[in-house]
C-alpha cells in the first residue's frame, strides 16, 4: 500500500473510529477497521485483569461468524497478551499452529487461522484494565516495519477515541452523581422544613450514603441505625434493635469520648450485646449548631478520602440531621427549664393560688393533686467529670421508668434528676426499689461515677412537697458525707447519722474532742481499754458487776479501771446528764470513725 492509500485509510479509519457513540461501538468499529485496512481476516479487542488472571474479550470482527458460541474468557497462561503488555510491543506469531499457546493452537484449527499478532492499546476500559488488539489471518502473513507502523497508528487513533469515551463516561457519571447530590439534598432540606422526626430523617440518611451508618441523637438519646457494618455479626433488622437497645448506652458513650479527643476519623468501638464482645472500625462526625453538640453520625467502611460528592452528601447529611436535632434540642430545654421552675415553686412555697399552678402543670404533663412519691437523683460527683448532659440523663430515665409501666414525669434539677412516680404503698415497693437500681446501674456509664439515688414519702398535696423534698436533701448530704452512692432509703441512716448531718461535722468532731477525746489519745498510745470500760459499763446502766461479766474481768478491776478514769480524764457518771452526754460522745465517735 502506497503513502497516499495509507494516509487516505487512516482518515476512512479516524471517521469510522469517531461514528461510535459510545465505548462498545468504538471498540467494535476499531476492530473492524484494523481488520480491513491492514488484510487480517478476524479480530478482537480485549482487556487483560492480572489479578482474576484471564483476559476477556470486548468488542469482536468476525465477517464469517457461524451462529455457534465462542470463549469470551481466556486464561492468561495460554495466551500472548501479557507478554505484549509487559514489553509494551507488538508479539507476531507467524504460525500459531506450532507455537507455545495452547489456547490459540486449539482455536486456530477451530475457526482456521494461521498467523497471530498482538498489539498492546496504551489504554484502559472502565474498570481500569488494560486492553490489547489481536488480529489473525488464516493464510500464513509476514509482518513488517511498515505493517507494524501503520497497524500501530490505527491502535493509537482507536486509544485516543477509547480515552475520549472514557472521560466522557466519567463526565457523565460526574454529573449524574451531582444530579444524585443536589436531589438528596433538596430531599432532605424539605424534611428539616417540614419538621420531620429525627427518627425518619435519619433513616433516610443511612439509605443515602453509601455507607453503613449510625445516627446519634444526644437531645433525645436515640441511635438509629441503618445497614448492619458487618453481616457475620448482625443482619440488618438485627443490627438496628441492638443499636437501639442494649448497645444505645455504649454507642453513645463511645460517640462522647471520641468527639471530645482529637482521633475522630479512625475509631474502634468495642461493643459487647450481653452474648459477645466485638470491635468495630468507624469514622465518628460531630452534629453541632452554633458550636452546640446536638449529636454525632458514625460511619464504617469509609473509603481513606472521600470524593467531592460523597463529601457534599455527607456534608448535607450532617447539616439536616443537626438543624433537626437543635430543634429537639431547643424544644426539650424549653420543657425541662419551665418544667423546673414550676417544681421549685412548688418545693420553695412561692405559689399563691393552687388551683393556678396545678393548671400550669397540666399543661407540662405534671400532677401535683394525686399521690406520688419523687425518685431524687443527684449526681453531683459525676457531673464534675462529664460536664452537663442532661438531657441524655433526662431521656435514659424516661426510658427506664417507661419500660418498667410507670407513668411519671422526669424534671432535670442542676446536677440531678427528679422522677415524680405514682405511690403504689408497700404494693409497688420492690418494683420502684428495681427501677432506681437499673437507673443507679445505667447512669454509671455517662458519669463514671455511681449517683446518690433516694426516695421520698408519699406526697398527697401541694403542702406535701417542700418537706419531702427537705428530708430527702437532707439524705443525700448524710450519703455524700459518708461516702454512700446508689440508691438508698431512709433505714440506711441510723438518728446519729441525721444528728451528724443536723448540726455539723466540725461541730461534732469538736464535741467528742471535749468529751472523749484525752481518753481516746491514751488509749491509742498505751493500749489501755478505758473507752472500751465506759462504754461497757454505761451500756449496761451502771452495773458493775453486769459490765464486769460483760467484759470477762473480775470487778474489782472494773472498779480500778473506773477509778483510773475518773482519776485521769475527770469523767464522772454519777448523774443521769453527765451519762447521757459521755454516751452521746462515745456513739458519735464511733459513728464518725466508721
Amino acid at each position: 500500500m502506497n503513502r497516499t492509500m495509507q494516509l487516505l485509510s487512516l482518515r476512512d479509519v479516524a471517521s469510522q473510529i469517531n461514528s461510535g457513540g459510545d465505548l462498545d461501538t468504538t471498540l467494535r468499529q476499531l476492530v473492524r477497521v484494523s481488520c480491513q485496512h491492514t488484510d487480517w481476516t478476524l479480530g478482537a479487542i480485549m482487556s487483560i485483569d492480572m489479578n482474576q488472571g484471564y483476559a476477556y474479550v470486548l468488542a469482536r470482527h468476525d465477517p464469517t461468524l457461524l451462529h455457534r458460541p465462542l470463549s469470551d474468557r481466556w486464561e492468561l497462561t495460554s495466551s500472548p497478551t501479557v507478554i505484549a503488555l509487559q514489553r509494551n510491543e507488538p508479539v507476531y506469531i507467524r504460525d500459531v499452529r506450532g507455537s507455545e499457546y495452547a489456547g490459540y493452537r486449539m482455536e486456530s484449527y477451530e475457526r482456521d487461522y494461521r498467523t497471530v499478532l498482538v498489539m498492546p492499546m496504551s489504554c484502559q476500559d472502565f474498570e481500569g484494565r488494560p486492553m490489547v488488539l489481536s488480529v489473525v489471518s488464516r493464510e500464513i502473513k509476514d509482518f513488517n516495519a511498515d505493517d507494524q507502523a501503520f497497524l500501530g497508528m490505527i491502535v493509537h487513533l482507536g486509544a485516543i477515541a477509547v480515552e475520549r469515551e472514557r472521560r466522557l463516561e466519567a463526565q457523565r457519571l460526574a454529573a449524574g452523581r451531582l444530579q444524585q447530590a443536589l436531589r438528596v439534598h433538596t430531599t432532605l432540606l424539605e424534611h428539616v422544613l417540614a419538621e420531620d422526626s429525627v427518627s425518619s430523617l435519619s433513616l433516610m440518611v443511612c439509605n443515602l450514603l453509601p455507607s453503613p451508618l449510625i445516627a446519634v441523637d444526644f437531645t433525645a438519646n436515640q441511635v438509629i441505625a441503618g445497614r448492619s457494618p458487618d453481616a457475620l455479626l448482625f443482619d440488618d433488622q438485627g443490627w438496628q434493635n441492638a443499636a437501639a437497645g442494649v448497645l444505645n448506652s455504649q454507642i453513645s458513650k463511645a460517640c462522647r469520648e471520641a468527639l471530645n479527643s482529637s482521633l475522630r476519623s479512625s475509631v474502634k468501638l468495642f461493643l459487647d450485646d450481653g452474648t459477645r464482645t466485638f470491635t468495630l472500625k468507624a469514622q465518628i462526625e460531630p452534629l453541632t449548631v452554633d458550636h452546640e453538640l446536638v449529636g454525632a453520625l458514625v460511619l464504617f467502611s469509609v473509603a481513606p478520602s472521600l470524593s467531592e460528592l460523597d463529601q457534599a452528601l455527607l456534608d448535607s447529611a450532617k447539616f439536616a440531621l443537626s438543624v433537626q436535632m437543635m430543634r429537639s434540642f431547643i424544644r426539650f430545654r424549653f420543657e425541662t427549664r419551665t418544667q423546673t421552675e414550676l417544681f421549685f415553686e412548688v418545693i420553695e412555697r412561692r405559689w399563691r393560688d393552687a388551683s393556678d399552678l396545678q393548671q400550669r402543670a397540666q399543661r407540662l404533663y405534671m400532677t401535683f393533686n394525686a399521690p406520688q412519691q419523687m425518685i431524687i437523683v443527684d449526681f453531683s460527683d459525676g457531673a464534675k467529670k462529664q460536664g452537663n448532659q442532661s438531657n441524655s440523663l433526662h431521656h435514659n430515665a424516661t426510658r427506664i421508668l417507661q419500660r418498667a409501666g410507670i407513668a411519671s414525669s422526669v424534671i432535670v434539677i442542676d446536677k440531678g434528676l427528679v422522677c415524680m412516680v405514682p405511690f403504689e404503698g408497700e404494693a409497688g415497693a420492690d418494683r420502684i426499689n428495681k427501677v432506681m437500681r437499673r437507673m443507679s446501674d445505667d447512669l454509671v456509664h455517662y458519669l463514671d461515677v455511681e449517683p446518690i439515688i433516694v426516695i421520698s414519702a408519699c406526697c398527697k398535696a401541694l403542702i406535701d412537697y417542700p418537706a419531702a423534698w427537705t428530708r430527702c436533701r437532707r439524705m443525700i448530704d448524710i450519703a455524700r458525707s459518708f461516702g454512700r452512692t446508689g440508691p438508698l432509703s431512709g433505714e440506711d441512716f441510723g438518728p446519729m447519722h441525721m444528728l451528724i448531718a443536723a448540726v455539723g461535722g466540725e461541730d461534732v468532731r469538736a464535741y467528742v474532742t471535749e468529751s472523749v477525746g484525752a481518753m481516746i489519745i491514751h488509749d491509742r498510745e498505751h493500749g489501755t481499754p478505758y473507752l472500751e470500760t465506759l462504754s461497757t459499763y454505761l451500756q449496761q446502766c451502771c452495773r458493775s458487776q453486769a459490765c464486769a461479766d460483760a467484759m470477762g474481768v473480775h470487778v474489782t478491776t472494773l472498779r480500778y479501771r473506773l477509778a483510773r478514769i475518773q482519776e485521769l480524764f475527770d469523767i464522772e457518771v454519777d448523774t443521769p446528764e453527765r451519762r447521757f452526754a459521755i454516751e452521746l460522745a462515745i456513739r458519735l465517735q464511733r459513728v464518725m470513725e466508721n
